[in-house]
């Protein structure tokens, strides 16, 4: 499967359609960063030695940054790229597992649903399921994501 796509415009996307992102390794500065723009430093996520003692026996991704991290794939791939207007929400999401620092991450999208609106002539919804799995295959992040997408001209 390729890991570069072209922009794409409401009437390209169909059902069943996939794509697949590259792969990014978490690193401290992510955390900090994530922490620091959204003031979440809860020590689950920021004091080693805190978590160490802790469930997961070391600091953990917090569950948005988990997400954060899934919806730069999307754009990354670029199938969205110049075309989306909006991102409406998710029907449902699931962290079944935590991301550590150092952890290897990537995505796999599939289009569950392309449909007019009956209140939009300019765009039309699209749903993307979303699987994002860490180094060994264990997957840390599942949710469609609902996105109003340009028509073409």
């Amino acid at each position: 499967m390729p890991y570069s796509y072209e922009p794409q415009h409401f009437e390209e996307f169909e059902v069943g359609q996939t794509f697949e992102s590259v792969g990014r390794t978490v690193t401290e500065s992510d955390f900090v960063f994530h922490s620091a723009f959204t003031g979440d430093w809860t020590e689950l996520h920021t004091n080693a030695e805190y978590a160490e003692d802790g469930p997961f026996g070391e600091r953990i991704a917090q569950g948005p940054l988990t997400f954060i991290l899934a919806t730069g794939f999307v754009y990354r791939c670029g199938f969205l790229e110049r075309t989306v207007v909006a991102f409406l929400g998710m029907n449902y999401m699931d962290i079944p597992a935590p991301v550590y620092v150092g952890d290897t991450v990537s995505a796999e999208f599939e289009v569950t649903e392309a449909r007019d609106l009956s209140t939009r002539d300019d765009a039309g919804l699209v749903v993307i399921d979303s699987s994002m799995t860490n180094q060994t295959g264990e997957e840390v992040f599942a949710g469609d994501m609902k996105f109003l997408v340009a028509k073409g001209e």
